[in-house]
């Protein structure tokens, strides 16, 4: 067995590249991965806050904020994914009105 620890993501191949992230208390920002620790801190540059809606503080909406540099700190990270290569499909789930 191996005295060091490893991290369960490799987010070396995410270095430079777009991810999302999505952070403890609905938060949700896009950026450029420039580096993470083994405690997934994230530091993110060029950085885009998807602002959450006034009525339902779970959706977030259209509108956006720019942040620049910023670090994300591993403990509120709860979801990191590449932007390239995912798209937003329609719920199958969700029933047609009158259905």
């Amino acid at each position: 067995m191996s005295g060091r620890k490893e991290t369960v993501l490799d987010l070396a191949k995410f270095v430079d590249k777009g991810v999302q992230v999505k952070l403890t208390g609905g938060r949700q920002v896009t950026g450029t991965l420039k580096g993470y620790d083994q405690l997934l801190n994230l530091v993110l540059d060029e950085a885009v806050e998807f602002l959450r809606d006034q009525d339902d503080p779970l959706k977030t909406t259209d509108q956006t904020r720019r942040l620049g540099l910023i670090v994300c700190r591993g403990t509120a990270v709860m979801l990191v994914s590449p932007t390239d290569g995912t798209d937003e499909i329609a719920n199958p789930f969700i029933q047609p009105d009158g259905a």
